[in-house]
């Protein structure tokens, strides 16, 4: 065929084609934790089994533990059965596992260091990687510099020619807007900014993503998107489960910088944000960085902020402890395990509607969600009477665990009477879409070989998070012990007022 190639299916722009990373490979750092075991290997794992990795795709593990290249391989193979999305096929695994590679070091030792390029340089061979290799920190943030600092000194950062070397860092990024600037100090001294991913995995979701759908790919809810319209923004995520083996990382961290400071100001960011001027990286940067830059903190912390710990309670039928019985807490602990916001934006557009965050664990169910509540209509034709049950209208968008959007409007009720009360009208993810939903670290591990940088916080988004949180942390440090909740509730009776003093109230989800 002579000519252009009008086929779309070779359409290079064609939405319908998947993406598929090009010659490359991953090392991870701390291989053995836990979240290489129930979600990055897994996360490998899909990518090929759906087609999206490279022939020659090759994985390095680096740990302290004295393993050979087949253990390792027999404990990826443990991790992707137990927790792999997709079904397991033996011919996908074979081809996966040859690219498996297995450094055993400490984190200081220069000879490992050595060893881990000789492996690098020996995949590139072997596998046609093509000298593109992701470092993924999946360390405790203490050992970021150190790592980041071997990989310059054994010349493990620096591409040659045309390839890419790039980190990935977890969060949390760093303890407060001092340590976050240092952090990024260090890391942009190896790495270039455009080299650096860091990974916040509620951007990899389905239904986080949906918020810019929802807004900007429909005409029906953008124009009512604003302070005429929005009465106020609730953004939730609750867990119905404690600390479980986490005490060492969490005690002293809290649910404010564990999980507000990057999983719910981001949510924030995404709901409030103008309209990008396109999808990529550089545009979806600067709208969700007006946004941040935009909010304002309430003057009086103490009636518009609460932090609070559970206590002994019933979930799910079971006997609890309390935080402070948990192994491993300072029995005097003053760490958060709730915490509630209140938060507003300084903007033409949102000018005067709160948004109100809350975190927490132990709490009623778990669930992940921002409800945008609309005000009341101004003039009802109805008598009191009818109109009872009827609440304000909701747009909420369910995060997880049931991705989906819900509606909440007034109808009337069936009968000879005019009653109107509360329906919903519900999408949802499982019932619209034939295909199941990648995980998070899935959507995310492949944006990294193909070097997309949309769904990555920047540096900046990250310091201005610390820059909203950290006078609230600083307030607390200064105003005694937190609050008390019982396990298995929805939190603090503080928290009920604190919306109370506002004439609004908590949503049950």
């Amino acid at each position: 065929m002579t000519g252009s190639d009008t086929n779309p299916l070779r359409d290079p722009q064609d939405r319908r084609l998947p993406r598929i990373a090009g010659p490359s490979g991953l090392v991870i750092f701390g291989v053995t934790g836990d979240l290489s075991r129930k979600k990055l290997m897994p996360a490998v794992y899909d990518l090929a089994n759906r087609g999206l990795l490279p022939p020659g795709f090759s994985l390095v593990g680096f740990a302290r533990r004295d393993w050979e290249d087949e253990d390792f391989a027999q404990v990826v193979h443990d991790s992707v059965k137990e927790h792999a999305r997709t079904p397991f096929r033996e011919e996908v695994w074979q081809q996966l596992s040859e690219g498996f590679r297995f450094v055993q070091g400490d984190f200081d030792d220069d000879e490992a260091f050595e060893r881990l390029r000789t492996t690098v340089d020996d995949l590139d061979k072997a596998r046609g990687t093509g000298g593109n290799f992701a470092f993924y920190l999946s360390v405790p943030p203490k050992f970021f510099p150190l790592v980041v600092q071997q990989l310059k000194a054994h010349h493990l950062a620096e591409p040659a020619g045309d390839s890419w070397r790039r980190a990935v860092i977890e969060k949390p990024f760093g303890h407060d807007l001092k340590s976050a600037e240092e952090l990024n100090r260090i890391v942009h001294e190896v790495f270039e900014p455009d080299q650096v991913f860091r990974i916040d995995h509620y951007l990899g979701k389905e239904t986080v993503q949906n918020i810019l759908a929802l807004r900007f790919a429909n005409t029906m809810f953008e124009p009512i998107w604003n302070r005429s319209y929005v009465d106020h923004v609730q953004i939730t995520m609750a867990e119905d489960i404690g600390i479980g083996g986490r005490a060492g990382y969490y005690d002293g961290i809290g649910a404010a910088r564990d999980v507000i400071q990057n999983h719910l100001l981001q949510l924030l960011a995404l709901t409030a944000m103008e309209e990008p001027t396109a999808f990529d990286a550089q545009a979806l940067v600067a709208e969700k960085t007006k946004a941040l830059e935009s909010v304002r903190l309430p003057e009086d912390l103490g009636r518009h902020t609460v932090r609070a710990q559970y206590t002994a309670g019933w979930q799910g039928g079971v006997k609890v402890r309390g935080y402070l019985e948990e192994d491993g807490i300072d029995p005097h602990s003053g760490t958060d395990t709730y915490a509630a916001i209140k938060l507003e934006i300084d903007n033409r557009r949102w000018a005067g509607v709160p948004f109100y965050l809350r975190a927490g664990k132990r709490l009623g169910r778990r669930v992940t969600e921002i409800a945008v509540v609309f005000q009341r209509a101004p003039h009802l034709p109805f008598d009191t009477t009818d109109t009872m049950e009827l609440g304000q209208n909701a747009l909420v968008i369910r995060v997880q665990p049931d991705e989906g959007i819900t509606v909440r409007f007034g109808s009337k009720v069936p009968g000879t009477s005019m009653e109107v009360r509360d329906v919903t009208m519900d999408f949802a993810y499982g019932e619209s879409f034939t295909e199941s939903s990648p995980e998070a670290y899935e959507r995310l591990l492949l944006d990294v070989l193909l070097g997309d940088a949309n769904l990555f916080p920047r540096p900046q988004e990250v310091e201005l998070s610390w820059k909203i949180l950290d006078p609230i942390e600083e307030h607390w440090a200064r105003h005694g012990k937190p609050e008390s909740y019982t396990a298995g509730t929805w939190g603090p009776k503080a928290a009920d007022e604190m919306l109370a003093r506002d004439g609004r109230s908590w949503r049950r989800p």
